[in-house]
């Protein structure tokens, strides 16, 4: 690595830092305003505040907003450096502009392993400290108010439940039928049921099993009727921001249940998971991009290129935001509703590349 590789990568290293500080200093100032009357009215815990609430805030933004951050910051470095003249001369010198982007690329590198390895593993684990937080003393207590429940808990095995109480764990008017084929195997039903914290298991109250062998049928009654089931009360409480919360193996597996339960309402969290990998590719993308359409010494100055840095960022995000909602809704594929921001400013970039100085 030549001299001017560790001096670009120092500047786009301190750099990066300082616009990350900056901007999400003043995200948690306009944060505290909104939540300062929680925070004072329901006398939080000082240090609750800081490590349990902003601690894992301040890691769950600056992840999020990465890719723009590195923008911002190789926008400003690159801008100074063309001010200067010092990228004339670093070309004048014959290092070709491919070569002048090589630290560059180190660098972002090295943030979009830091930023797949923290997506993938480590601020979830950070998200639900926040979102608890949150849930406690923010949001308040959670109501469970869907009716007609319906959940598939095997390949042929279907549960009912008129309502559920998510705060007592108890389900009303409860059925689950076993099929095998198109025939009724067995049916279970019950007045209510309710989860057994201690055994792990759900309890029947005043049930009727029917049994179907052919044409013939058998009915059981009872009281009490303890029964495994492939769910629990964690299907019923809230999915608030649930898919910042889950880690990468922990969405996968998420997303297979809820398919595998005829659930087929799972753009959220696919999105959520194919972001853990665009989001590495779109801080490459967004540095090879900032370097071009700030490697040119313009006369308007660089803060005439720094505000084009923070106008493109803009689009961007507005841009990652559409589309997250569009993969939410099943509007666009989730796979592409991740992909395309970066790809498109990828396609730019290259468009741009034609016109910087060599």
């Amino acid at each position: 690595m030549k001299l001017i590789d560790k001096y670009i990568l120092k500047k786009f290293f301190s750099t990066f830092f300082f616009v990350s500080l900056i901007i999400l200093a003043v995200i948690c100032v306009i944060d505290y305003s909104e939540k300062a009357d929680d925070f004072i009215n329901k006398k939080i815990p000082f240090d609750l505040i800081v490590i349990d609430y902003y601690v894992n805030f301040i890691l769950h933004f600056n992840n999020m907003l990465n890719p723009i951050l590195v923008f911002i910051a190789t926008v400003f470095i690159t801008s100074r450096l063309a001010a200067r003249t010092e990228i004339v001369a670093i070309l004048a010198s014959g290092v070709s502009f491919t070569r002048l982007l090589l630290p560059y690329i180190i660098g972002a590198i090295i943030l979009a392993l830091t930023n797949f390895m923290l997506n993938g593993w480590v601020i979830p684990k950070a998200n639900k400290i926040r979102v608890a937080f949150e849930s406690k003393f923010i949001r308040g207590q959670y109501y469970y108010d869907a009716r007609d429940i319906h959940f598939k808990v095997a390949p042929e095995t279907f549960i009912y439940m008129q309502s559920y109480n998510n705060v007592s764990k108890v389900g009303y008017l409860f059925t689950i039928e076993k099929l095998r084929g198109n025939r009724l195997e067995a049916k279970l039903s019950a007045d209510r049921i309710s989860y057994d914290t201690t055994k792990n298991l759900w309890r029947v109250d005043y049930y009727k099993l029917h049994k179907f062998d052919g044409e013939r049928e058998i009915m059981e009654t009872g009281n009490v009727l303890d029964t495994a089931l492939n769910i629990t009360p964690a299907d019923f409480e809230s999915t608030h921001e649930l898919q910042t919360a889950l880690t990468l193996p922990e969405l996968r597996a998420y997303i297979k249940k809820q398919l595998a339960r005829g659930n087929t309402n799972v753009g959220l969290f696919e999105v959520e998971m194919y972001e853990k990998f665009t989001y590495p590719l779109a801080i490459i993308i967004l540095t090879i991009m900032g370097v071009i359409v700030s490697a040119r010494k313009s006369r308007q100055g660089t803060g005439w290129q720094i505000a084009l840095g923070f106008g493109l960022a803009f689009i961007f995000i507005t841009l990652a935001r559409m589309c997250k909602s569009m993969g939410q809704a099943a509007s666009m594929e989730p796979l592409t509703a991740a992909l395309f921001p970066p790809l498109l400013f990828a396609g730019i970039a290259i468009i741009l590349y034609k016109t910087v100085p060599r």
